[in-house]
């Protein structure tokens, strides 16, 4: 066949045409996820077009299925491999994409004039990032980005449906931010300031902190108007442990928008409460994580009328209170600041939970527990961002890290919100993410000490939370424990909750009237924001004997837990998970769904985990 001169250059241009933008030629958009606004969020205006969003593009991991087997493997005290934990290249070489679906995301992207040389990646490449002005991500996604208001003020830009060429649908797993409302931010429900009351707290004290006796009992060192560490290491038996390998073993907390841990009020706090302790609050490691708050002045009106660091020193004065001397991280993560939309200046709105877990996830050497005190409805994200965040923690598990989270502080959900998301407004409990995540540990709150009961305070309607997920199907490793207990409930609170889904907390520790020191005063703070990293703390003593022994530390703990570590906690009998104008979850005897298998006593869970078979 013969061309003519322009023939040429017109079939030339076609075809380098084609070449350039493969995917046009190759699908077209259809949706790949759309999620309802959650009820406490409004549209306001259309989001500015010249935004600035780091997107964040999770491909499908190739051989996740494969990396769930090996994460309970090791995690199983029956299995030969238990405690076998993996290494960083080892889980990455199981998440890693297939190069079919890293090469066609590389094509897709460059069809938009988005070339490699500006992407960044995971260690495994199962996440690709990009900052990009959301006109352009528009494009990319075929959607249209909001400005949402929340009830509390606060703004963010979402997407509610976003779409991509079919043919990408099966190598895409989530792309966010779009439609995830998820905020991982210290709730008011989690961290629940109580007014002073004018009753003595003085009796907390009446023991020598600086050295008290090793025959001291619950009823000397507990006072039920003010838990201090004293109280909680004499009622969980951790008092006469000394760390022994304190540096070879370590605990970690995290922090999210613009909360930290103020070295100042750490160290007011250790000073009164644990004196030999008060030098670690200048010398635990903090990481700040993509812009995350370090602040270490004092707070400003603005920021003192919003409570901000109750919940960083909470965490921190609890674990260090406890744990002195194992070396403590806190991971202060930013990345999603409050959106402003009447601010000209482009304003990043990205997902904490991801920034965090994906710079964790890159680190060599990690603590062996990592406690966290926030958390949200499950509803207000999407199936599709649940599953692949609790997927990456899956990976952290694998390498022998024990994840605590937070159940909630409303019960079984706050009175008068628990509807559902879906449009229907049908009336429903309000599970919490990411407690329903199986590989994850979730903490319930107790109050009191002989007996220890269900945290309730009707002062500011604080409950501890609990119940069952609706996008995580029940793990086998629960049917054992979590079936009689859903059985037992009849046909109670029926159409209410999934009786076949994961259920939740799986522990409890104390979380009532915590002593806190912050703007350089004591307050007293309820929450399960209290409860996680007292239980964390515990847990990482467990660890510091177990390397002590020449042992793993315990990993992902479920498995051991539901299997016979449940032995070594004290079962918590009486209260209730109270919300939605119902009497919600009761504790009963073994596992319930508002305390789990109830609080650790450090002598039997050592015991326990230093002989596992």
């Amino acid at each position: 066949m013969l061309f003519s001169h322009a023939g040429f250059l017109a079939f030339a241009a076609s075809f380098s045409l084609v070449l350039c933008t493969p995917i046009a030629s190759r699908s077209t958009y259809a949706v790949k996820d759309s999620h309802h606004v959650p009820r406490k969020w409004s549209r306001v205006s259309p989001a500015p077009s010249n935004a600035i969003v780091r997107l964040e593009i999770a491909l499908k991991q190739d051989r996740f299925e494969e990396l769930e087997r090996h994460l309970y493997e090791v995690s199983d005290p029956d299995h030969l491999r238990y405690g076998d934990h993996l290494s960083p290249d080892e889980v990455d070489e199981l998440v890693k994409p297939s190069d079919e679906s890293l090469n066609l995301v590389h094509e897709w992207l460059l069809d938009h004039g988005i070339g490699k040389d500006r992407l960044s990646y995971s260690s495994a490449k199962d996440w690709v990032r990009v900052s990009l002005p959301i006109a352009h991500v528009e494009r990319l996604l075929d959607t249209k980005y909001s400005v949402y208001k929340h009830e509390d003020g606060t703004h963010i830009v979402r997407a509610p449906t976003w779409s991509l060429p079919t043919h990408l649908h099966k190598h895409v797993e989530t792309i966010q931010p779009t439609n995830s409302f998820f905020r991982a931010a210290p709730r008011k429900s989690n961290v629940m300031p109580v007014e002073d009351t004018g009753k003595d707290v003085s009796a907390a004290q009446r023991v020598n902190v600086a050295s008290p006796p090793p025959d001291l009992t619950v009823a000397q060192a507990c006072n039920v108007s003010a838990v201090t560490p004293l109280c909680l290491r004499t009622l969980y038996g951790t008092l006469n442990y000394t760390p022994q390998v304190p540096g070879k073993n370590k605990v970690g907390l995290t922090n999210y928008l613009n909360e930290a841990n103020n070295r100042s009020d750490v160290f007011l706090f250790l000073q009164q409460f644990r004196p030999e302790a008060a030098q670690a609050a200048f010398d635990f490691k903090i990481e700040v994580i993509a812009g995350g708050d370090n602040q270490q002045t004092p707070d400003n009106a603005t920021q003192l009328k919003a409570g901000k660091d109750l919940e960083g020193n909470l965490d921190a004065e609890t674990i260090l209170g406890i744990d002195y001397p194992t070396p403590l991280i806190a991971y202060n993560t930013g990345g999603s600041p409050p959106f402003k939309p009447d601010d000209n200046t482009p304003t990043n709105t990205n997902e904490p939970y991801l920034t965090w877990v994906q710079y964790v996830l890159a680190q060599r050497d990690l603590p062996q527990v990592i406690s966290t005190s926030y958390g949200d409805d499950e509803q207000t994200v999407p199936q599709s961002y649940a599953r692949t965040v609790c997927n990456q923690f899956a990976q952290l598990g694998a390498r022998g890290v024990s994840l605590l989270f937070a159940s909630g502080d409303d019960g079984v959900g706050p009175d008068g919100s628990c509807f559902t998301n879906d449009g229907k407004n049908t009336s429903t409990f309000l599970p919490s993410f990411p407690d329903g995540c199986p590989y994850i540990t979730s903490v319930g709150a107790t109050k009191n000490f002989n007996p220890e009961v269900v945290a309730f305070d009707p002062r500011n309607g604080f409950v501890s939370g609990g119940g069952f997920s609706n996008y995580f199907r029940r793990p086998r490793y629960q049917d054992a424990a979590v079936k009689p207990y859903v059985s037992s409930l009849g046909d109670q609170f029926n159409g209410l909750y999934n009786k076949h889904g994961r259920g939740y907390p799986d522990i409890a520790a104390q979380g009532q009237l915590f002593q806190t020191v912050w703007n350089g005063t004591i307050r007293r703070l309820d929450g399960t924001s209290a409860s996680t990293p007292a239980a964390s703390a515990v847990l990482a003593l467990v660890n510091d004997a177990l390397l002590a022994a020449g042992r793993k530390p315990l990993g992902f703990l479920n498995p051991w837990l539901y299997k016979r570590g449940y032995q070594a906690f004290t079962d918590i009998l009486s209260g209730s998970a109270t919300g939605c104008g119902t009497s919600g979850f009761p504790a009963v005897k073994g596992w319930d769904a508002v305390t789990g298998f109830g609080t650790p006593y450090f002598p039997k869970v050592r015991a326990a985990a230093l002989n596992p078979y």
